[in-house]
């Protein structure tokens, strides 16, 4: 089968779920290629706002095919450049076909803007396009306000783009009752979890506890409020003194994320950490923690389970997340509660049995089966 992958999202702005879906279609038999429109803003890229490439892109990443044209956004003109996304990823896919041929789907990642896209070209060509869903609620409403007070129509535009599409993948089944008062649930859909690199992300033994503190970690971008930190720095006050807590995550070494642990100096902050920073800091782990008040799915929840740590996080993590005894949960915003569940995670022992569940629910062979079974229904 001929799938052509188009993200919402791409490097350096995130996307990386779209490429682990195209390397897994790939390695089971499947003609897979991206093509990427990436929005720049000129003061979150600043240099690379000017410098990037003017013309499309072609290059290969970890074996797939992509073509990534760079798009400078204008500021605050919303409409504008989700529209003027939309015309070029269309001249791309067009410049696409005349290489290639006509695919046999269009698989958008996230439905704004990807989603609005495939489904004004799938209608054109005359093939079926699919949906991959991986933003909450919560995501929406710090760009757009609660209830979407600002850009109703890129609601209306997105809802027509859900329904038109043969199937919507949400990451989890919570993420449709999530966005439901914005879109309805008028529309197939399939839950589909993103993928965990299960050869990499794997089962490792842990120094013997004795002697020395347990460790926990947190892997999170700074997001103080969204994804709970000041719970945590609260909780630790209530936690013994002889634990270690390891945070790692993009902004998470800056001033403001130290002056909000300053009370406690068994906090190690260790900033954005690539791929293999991240599976270290979880082999040298005891447990994970994640205080979010929002989450679609939490992929750091299932790479710390399959290298056979415990995680404790709140009740925003979807119930396909929470294995039996690997899962523990607490009240959302409650430090309290946090930290009674940390405690209790104290206890748990890292298990093989993690590891083996994760495979199962999102390897890369599973999810890629998954996919290509509802391509072909």
């Amino acid at each position: 089968m001929h799938i052509l992958e188009i993200p919402s999202f791409f490097p350096p702005h995130g996307g990386l779920f779209c490429l682990e879906q195209a390397k897994a279609l790939k390695a089971i038999g499947h003609e897979v290629r991206i093509v990427s429109i990436v929005e720049l803003g000129v003061s979150l890229d600043r240099e690379f706002y000017l410098m990037a490439p003017w013309r499309e892109e072609r290059k290969e990443l970890e074996g797939v095919e992509v073509f990534c044209t760079y798009m400078r956004a204008v500021p605050k003109a919303v409409r504008y450049n989700i529209n003027h996304w939309v015309r070029q990823c269309q001249k791309a896919v067009e410049r696409y076909i005349r290489r290639y041929g006509k695919p046999d789907v269009l698989h958008a990642h996230c439905c704004k803007s990807a989603g609005i896209a495939a489904s004004e070209m799938a209608e054109h060509l005359g093939i079926p396009f699919f949906i991959s869903e991986h933003l909450s609620s919560g995501l929406f409403e710090r760009d757009f306000g609660k209830g979407w007070q600002r850009h109703g129509w890129l609601k209306d535009e997105m809802r027509w783009a859900y329904e038109a599409a043969k199937c919507v993948f949400p990451v989890s089944r919570e993420l449709v009752d999530d966005l439901a008062p914005y879109f309805g649930k008028d529309y197939c859909y399939q839950p589909v979890s993103n993928i965990v690199d299960t050869e990499f992300f794997t089962y490792n033994e842990r120094e013997p506890i004795q002697g020395r503190a347990f460790r926990f970690c947190c892997l999170a971008v700074a997001d103080v409020y969204g994804k709970g930190y000041d719970v945590l720095a609260e909780a630790l006050g209530s936690l013994p003194s002889d634990i270690e807590l390891h945070i790692g995550g993009q902004g998470t070494d800056s001033r403001s994320m130290q002056k909000l642990f300053a009370n406690n100096s068994s906090v190690h902050f260790h900033g954005r950490l690539d791929k293999a920073g991240v599976r270290d800091l979880l082999w040298k782990s005891d447990a994970l923690v994640l205080p979010s008040r929002s989450e679609a799915q939490p992929l750091v929840i299932l790479e710390a389970l399959a290298t056979g740590i415990p995680v404790v996080s709140t009740e925003c993590v979807p119930q396909s997340l929470r294995i039996p005894g690997g899962c523990v949960i607490a009240a959302i915003g409650d430090a309290r509660a946090l930290a009674e569940k940390m405690r209790e995670v104290m206890s748990v022992a890292p298990s093989r049995e993690f590891s083996d569940i994760v495979k199962g629910l999102a390897s890369p062979s599973v999810v890629a089966r998954q996919l290509t079974d509802i391509f072909l229904s």
